[in-house]
């Protein structure tokens, strides 16, 4: 279990007269210095850093925040810059640490590095938070389900993140729940996905890759309509998940789902599962859907159109502390990409009859790099 508390010590009442009548002046003070030192925090610091938790939020939500990709060992003013933005809540998106690791007091450790810094206590402090895990704070690159730590990782990533001891995520394998913000007249839905707990093995690309064959990168697409990313009961979950009303469901990938093709880890690896995922939204008449995914690095947005159902938009944003040395083409894209540390934020407008929903790439600084504004309206089933 990781705790950022220090242990409290028990104080002994004494009677003044029966100390001074067995022990001199001097010794008093240094016995008052003492119980002072043990009585003090550590370090200047507070005993226990505030955190702020969902359960606080008592109404829809109108701001949304999102990021990925924070190495422990960087400074992070990036968690700055977003309580600055004032957001209503703010969801980590994978690779929160880089963790890397079969020794889970090692992965302990990084946490407790990332949990120490200033500007994640601010973060925290001023900003409920949600997250799930991508590979690296899974516990090993690229990993699904054949890490066999998993279990243990899961009770490390509950600790850290505070989990409630009573939340439905604790009571399955795997990390995936959702939440509901909500007032008298809209909902917001926030869907947490693991995209690791369950995964089949990917395919590699091989070595060298062959010219002309559209491959890239490590990973190719593998048509074999027997894998899967989300494993069955996770499926079904979400089916049951997108059949409760709201007005905007935010479905938290750490993986990109709805960009083009690039040879890294995403949903285009498992082309029978992105299918799957377009059909199930179709199937679910689950209005409002916006995907946000991190991983690779940079920021962008994504629009998907798919036969019978509304525009999907992915929103990636990769990249609290980490960039990446080029970014891939996308088809998809709106807008422009953001090679530069960032985060991703969602807005939207309750107090218009169609309410408008804006989704950005933040940089550090807090200027605007990517933006795309839509209405509600244009994440609707289409009429039959």
């Amino acid at each position: 279990m990781i705790s950022f508390q220090h242990r409290a010590t028990e104080n002994t009442e004494r009677n003044d007269s029966e100390l001074s009548s067995v022990i001199s002046v001097p010794l008093c003070f240094k016995i008052a210095a003492l119980m002072l030192c043990f009585a003090l925090p550590l370090n200047g610091q507070d005993e226990s850093p505030t955190i702020r938790t969902v359960a606080e939020i008592d109404s829809v939500v109108s701001r949304i925040a999102f990021g990925s990709c924070g190495h422990q060992d960087h400074e992070q003013p990036v968690l700055n810059t977003i309580v600055a933005k004032k957001p209503d809540l703010f969801i980590y998106l994978g690779d929160n640490i880089y963790g890397d690791t079969k020794d889970m007091e090692v992965l302990k450790a990084k946490y407790a590095k990332l949990g120490a810094k200033k500007e994640f206590q601010n973060l925290r402090a001023n900003v409920p938070t949600l997250s799930v895990w991508d590979d690296h704070d899974y516990g090993w690159n690229d990993a699904g389900k054949e890490y066999e730590f998993k279990d243990r990782s899961k009770d490390v990533f509950m600790e850290f993140w505070n989990v409630s001891a009573n939340s439905p995520r604790r009571e399955h394998p795997g990390i995936y729940g959702s939440h509901f913000f909500t007032n008298q007249n809209h909902a917001v839905q926030v869907i947490l996905l693991d995209t690791r707990t369950f995964r089949d093995p990917l395919k590699r690309n091989p070595s060298p890759i062959p010219a002309g064959s559209g491959l890239k990168n490590q990973y190719q697409p593998d048509p074999n309509p027997e894998k899967t990313l989300l494993g069955e009961v996770q499926w079904k979950w979400l089916v049951d998940e997108l059949k409760k009303p709201a007005d905007l469901r935010i479905i938290c990938s750490s993986i990109q789902f709805g960009h083009e093709y690039n040879g890294y880890e995403s949903w285009t690896n498992l082309p029978a599962q992105q299918q799957k995922m377009f059909e199930t939204v179709r199937d679910a008449k689950a209005n409002g859907v916006v995907f946000i995914s991190g991983d690779v690095h940079w920021g962008e947005i994504s629009k998907r159109d798919f036969e019978g159902l509304y525009p999907i938009y992915d929103v990636t944003a990769s990249g609290l502390t980490m960039d990446w040395h080029k970014t891939e083409p996308n088809k998809f894209r709106v807008g422009d990409v953001w090679p530069k540390n960032h985060f991703g934020m969602i807005e939207i407008d309750w107090t218009i009859d169609d309410p408008s929903v804006t989704m950005q790439i933040v940089d550090v600084a807090g200027d605007l790099k990517v933006t795309h504004r839509i209405s509600l309206s244009d994440l609707q089933m289409p009429a039959q």
